[in-house]
């Protein structure tokens, strides 16, 4: 064996899932569901041509997650099922597409299902991906990718996410698929996310703070722009609400 040749990393998406449908919401403007050139895909995504790494890292990346597929050699269209999400009429069916694109990347899948209860430190998850055969650049950019697209789809349940207009305990819901209390209000394209996104959130102007907890677990803040003093009784009594339910459910 050559001890020059550079070792491959295994398959994952190297954009997370949130730019990933922005990204690919502008193929679908452009083309609908009709198969073009990879080249012209590449370009409605913003990039100059397919034929260079970026642009091919990020085709790569939509396909892993599902939402485009090769429809023949050297073509590719927008998938049936980012259609579907697009245009599904509730907010649940739209969660429950999103985390279909979460765990369609096998790695995702893996992990997802490794750590149902919570995912670990970013320590024993790097440790897990080199394990997996990244090197250690590579698990770095891992873990940040699939850290940004699991909050923003609001995976794993162990994490608590506060909002000013709505407070949820993913922990209590039963499985993935009971998802009706997890969903906030429609957004233009991203309507199902409990975490706010990045940079497609429908609000840019909220403040995302972090708050740790026990257990390696995370609740968040989303604090919108104005906040009003009125908004923070009302966060205020949402919040003694939760503990208040929690306590009862200890009795």
């Amino acid at each position: 064996m050559n001890p020059f040749v550079r070792k491959k990393n295994p398959r994952a998406p190297s954009m997370a899932l949130d730019e990933a449908i922005a990204r690919v919401q502008k193929a679908y403007d452009k083309e609908q569901l009709r198969a073009a050139p990879t080249d012209a895909v590449a370009q409605s995504l913003g990039y100059k041509g397919a034929n260079n790494g970026s642009a091919l890292s990020a085709l790569a990346s939509l396909r892993y997650y599902g939402l485009m597929e090769r429809s023949k050699d050297g073509h590719l269209a927008v998938s049936k099922e980012f259609e579907r999400f697009k245009l599904a009429p509730t907010a649940p069916q739209r969660r429950a597409a999103l985390i279909g694109f979460l765990t369609k990347p096998q790695l995702y899948a893996q992990l997802l299902e490794k750590y149902e209860g919570g995912l670990p430190s970013d320590a024993d998850l790097r440790a897990e991906l080199i394990q997996r055969g990244f090197n250690a650049a590579s698990a770095e950019s891992a873990l940040a990718t699939f850290r940004r697209s699991t909050d923003f789809v609001g995976m794993p349940l162990g994490e608590v996410v506060v909002s000013v207009s709505t407070v949820v305990a993913p922990s209590r819901l039963e499985s993935r698929a009971s998802v009706e209390a997890a969903v906030p209000k429609e957004s233009p394209v991203l309507a199902p996310s409990l975490a706010t996104s990045y940079a497609a959130a429908s609000n840019e102007n909220a403040d995302r703070i972090p708050i740790r907890l026990p257990g390696n677990r995370r609740a968040w803040l989303v604090i919108p722009t104005p906040f009003f003093e009125a908004d923070k009784s009302r966060l205020k009594a949402q919040i003694d609400l939760l503990l208040t339910q929690d306590e009862e459910d200890s009795l």
